[in-house]
C-alpha cells in the first residue's frame, strides 16, 4: 500500500493522478493505521513550514512518519515536504523538522526574485536509480521561497537560482524532489516512475 499523507496541504488529487499514470497506485491518508501499513510514503507540501509541522502534530503523524523511516520504509518529500525531512528551518524564526535528515533549511537570498517559481534545469551530481530516466539539463517545475542548505552526501541533482539549491536528494531510503514532479511533465513522471520501481525493489529485498 503506497500512501500520500494528507495533512491539509497541497493539491494531492494532482499528485495522486500522476501517480497513478505510471502506474503506481496510491491511497491518500492520514490515518494512523493505514499509513502503519504503508510500503512507501510520499509527503507532499505547500505553504509554511511550521504550519506544516503543527498539522502534523495535530495529527500525531511525527512519530508514525519517523517510526516508518527507521523501519526502512521509502518516504519521499515533495516541496515543503522534502523541506520537513530535515531538522530546522529559519522560516518564521526558526522551527524543528522531522529530522529524518542533517541539515537546515533557510531563505533563498534576495539577490533574485523569490518566490523562485517557474521551470529550471536540473544538474546531476552523481548517477542514482532515482534519475535514472532523466537526463541532465531537463526542466521541472518549482514554487518555494526556502531551500535546503546540507551537505552534498545526499545530492543527486540541483538547479541554480541565485544559489545551489538542492533539488533531488538522497539519504539511505528517504528521497526528496525540491519541485512538483506532478506539474513537471514527462520529466516529472518519469522521476516518479523510478521511485515507483525503487520502491518495488525495496518490497522484493525485504521479503
Amino acid at each position: 500500500m503506497n500512501i500520500i499523507i494528507d495533512y491539509g496541504v497541497g493539491n494531492l488529487d494532482s499528485l495522486k493522478r500522476a501517480c497513478e499514470e505510471i502506474g503506481f497506485p496510491v491511497l491518500i491518508s492520514n490515518e494512523i493505521e493505514v499509513i502503519k501499513q504503508a510500503s512507501s510514503i510520499i509527503l507532499p507540501g505547500v505553504g509554511a513550514y511550521e504550519a506544516a509541522m503543527n498539522e502534523l502534530e495535530s495529527l500525531s503523524l511525527i512519530e508514525i512518519i519517523k517510526s516508518k523511516a527507521k523501519s526502512g520504509t521509502p518516504i519521499l518529500g515533495i516541496c515543503l515536504g522534502m523541506q520537513l525531512l530535515y531538522e530546522f528551518s529559519e522560516e518564521n524564526l526558526g522551527t524543528n523538522g522531522l529530522g529524518l535528515i542533517q541539515g537546515q533549511v533557510k531563505q533563498i537570498p534576495d539577490i533574485v526574485k523569490v518566490p523562485h517559481m517557474g521551470w529550471n534545469k536540473l544538474n546531476f551530481t552523481k548517477e542514482e536509480s532515482l534519475v535514472k530516466y532523466v537526463n541532465e539539463g531537463e526542466y521541472v517545475y518549482f514554487v518555494h521561497s526556502f531551500y535546503v542548505s546540507s551537505s552534498n552526501n545526499e545530492l543527486l541533482a540541483y538547479s541554480e537560482y541565485g544559489v545551489k539549491i538542492p533539488a533531488v536528494i538522497k539519504s539511505g531510503n528517504i528521497y526528496g524532489m525540491q519541485f512538483h514532479p506532478e506539474k513537471s511533465a514527462e520529466t516529472g513522471l518519469n522521476l516518479l516512475k523510478a521511485f515507483k520501481e525503487l520502491c518495488l525493489y525495496d518490497s522484493i529485498s525485504s521479503n
